[in-house]
């Protein structure tokens, strides 16, 4: 993944306007040190911060065509590049081999419907000067896994800013909204447009079909095998939950798998990253002995990844929380609780030379798996919920993952949103996935990865190989990643904001903050450094707080421990 900034129909001189934009640009820098590229062309101006993940020999952005009527500029990875490459009707000359570049002369073929052609997780922006009057597109991917921003000035209603964060826009835009996933925006009517449209999308449309437990299983392996395509060292998130602990077991199979057979030219997927780096290297943070980092060794060992353990102090976190809070771009309390040990995480990470990881966000999402889902009133609204919190995805932990990683450069691919697999999990009926006193939650997938359930339907091959983990492992109970790091991490952070927020700047909260008023004193502390460091009105609208249905009778608090079916709940 990279950074992008582009700005369409500038209002003024946009060659004046170049050192401006390379200074913006430079802002998000930190998600593409590699290398950086701008191109000025009929009043528009596209930049480009590199991180070299695929194509690294030749794939520096914008990317063009032949004759530079199309000019682009990428976030992101296409795992189907291979067979869009293969579909495209009309020879192309590809300059780069970057797995981006299909996305140019896919759209010069058949114009925005490449969107929804697209496999993989991405943002971009794309100046089409065919035509006398030239035409600006950009697009996200389905769920929202990168990061994009979209910037008006309301004096000059015609110029269009992107970004892939607020802080290259909070100083030149009055008006800054996050661009929603699974649209595309075209300058030839000024409206966005949705390109993904699965069936499972309306929360009102309750799922009907039974789980298959092989075809839900084998869904997930492609959705990990395709997110093998690299050609940098890479490794895996590991904190020893079920979520992490299963796509690290599957990486490590098909990377197994690959690096054991030849090369198939017929094969869609890019499958370089096995050959290049057969030996999976995974990597887990906590305080010390928290309880990740016990069971993500026990894991690590059973897989015998190349295991880095990360610890960090109290002390630390603290300090690091107004970085994460600028890196983030949200004042959300647990947003700001999970992504300070993650960011952290990715730090020691870079310094290893890995520079591709994958993670497990998505699953509580898509499989109700967070504690509070144990009190859904029924059938069908745990299953509108989970459709709900999947839309919001993009607000919450799709957040974290891409930013608390590409702060440093880092990339994190996420397989559970995989949209071939979701199409999969999101219609699989509601009964499958219900959780109670007597079924542990996510019940559903680990029943498809326990070799000791007999309706899972594996093969014989399958079962040669074992299990995919250790039994405690696959069924361990739920724990959020800000509690696994170490319970005393969220106790104290609520210490810290006790004793910076007074009882009476807290009974001023609503006059200090008349919008989105923060209720406790952590949150108020958090949005007083969200505003140190972004104090424009205009960059409040992006921000969602994550907060459980208090109306199933829920805790306000999203800590997992918060719900009182945790067996150390407070």
């Amino acid at each position: 993944m990279c950074g992008i900034f582009a700005v369409y129909n500038y209002y003024g001189d946009v060659g004046e306007f170049r050192q401006r934009a390379l200074e913006l640009s430079k802002r998000i820098r930190h998600r593409g040190p590699d290398w950086s590229g701008c191109i000025i062309a009929d009043n528009s101006i596209v930049c480009h911060e590199r991180l070299a993940i695929v194509g690294i020999d030749t794939g520096a952005q914008p990317l063009t065509n032949e004759d530079e009527t199309l000019i682009l500029t990428v976030n992101g990875e296409i795992y189907n590049h291979k067979k869009l490459e293969g579909e495209l009707k009309q020879p192309a000359k590809f300059k780069t081999h970057s797995d981006c570049e299909v996305i140019l002369h896919t759209y010069n073929e058949i114009g925005t419907d490449v969107c929804a052609k697209l496999d993989g997780m991405f943002s971009w922006a794309l100046l089409d000067r065919r035509s006398e009057k030239s035409r600006f597109v950009a697009a996200r991917d389905p769920i929202g896994i990168t990061t994009l921003y979209i910037g008006r000035v309301s004096a000059h209603p015609e110029t269009v800013f992107i970004s892939s964060e607020l802080k290259s826009l909070n100083e030149e835009c009055d008006q800054i909204d996050e661009f929603p996933p699974g649209h595309y925006f075209d300058s030839a009517d000024g409206q966005f447009h949705r390109y993904f449209k699965p069936d499972w999308w309306a929360p009102e449309r309750i799922a009907v079909n039974p789980v298959d437990y092989r075809q839900l299983r084998e869904s997930l392996t492609a959705a990990v095998r395709k997110r093998l395509m690299t050609e940098v060292p890479y490794g895996v998130l590991l904190s020893g939950g079920l979520d992490s602990s299963l796509i690290s077991s599957i990486a490590v199979r098909e990377a197994h798998r690959i690096s054991a057979n030849a090369q198939s030219d017929g094969e869609d997927i890019d499958t370089r990253g096995a050959r290049y780096y057969p030996r999976m290297h995974s990597f887990s943070v906590g305080l010390p002995g928290a309880p990740d980092l016990i069971a993500a060794r026990k894991v690590a060992k059973f897989l015998k990844t190349a295991h880095h353990e990360f610890t960090y102090t109290i002390q630390e976190g603290l300090d690091a929380v107004s970085d994460v809070i600028y890196h983030l771009e949200t004042y959300d309390v647990t947003t700001i609780r999970a992504s300070t040990p993650m960011y952290l995480m990715s730090r020691k990470i870079k310094s290893t030379g890995v520079k591709m990881v994958l993670s497990g966000e998505g699953s509580d999402e898509v499989f109700g798996g967070y504690l509070y889902f144990h009190y859904a009133p029924n059938a069908d609204d745990f299953h509108s919920e989970t459709v709900k919190r999947v839309h919001n995805l993009h607000t919450s932990d799709c957040l974290r993952a891409n930013k608390s990683t590409m702060a440093w450069g880092l990339e994190a691919r996420v397989p559970f949103l995989d949209k071939e697999f979701l199409q999969v999990a999101m219609n699989i009926r509601p009964q499958d996935k219900l959780c109670s006193k007597d079924l542990m939650e996510k019940a559903i997938i680990r029943r498809a990865f326990d070799v000791e359930f007999a309706d899972a339907g594996f093969t014989a091959e399958e079962l040669a190989q074992g299990p995919y983990l250790p039994h405690d492992v696959l069924w361990r109970p739920q724990e959020q990643f800000s509690d696994g790091v170490g319970y005393s991490w969220i106790d104290s952070l609520k210490d810290w904001a006790n004793s910076r927020v007074s009882d009476e700047a807290m009974a001023g909260a609503k006059e200090r903050f008349p919008y989105d008023t923060p209720e406790t004193k952590e949150a108020y502390f958090y949005r007083e450094m969200f505003e140190q460091h972004f104090p424009q009105k205009a960059c409040l609208s992006s921000v969602v707080r994550w907060v459980p249905r208090t109306d199933w009778g829920c805790s306000a608090d999203p800590s997992g421990r918060a719900q009182k079916i945790h067996e150390k709940a407070y």
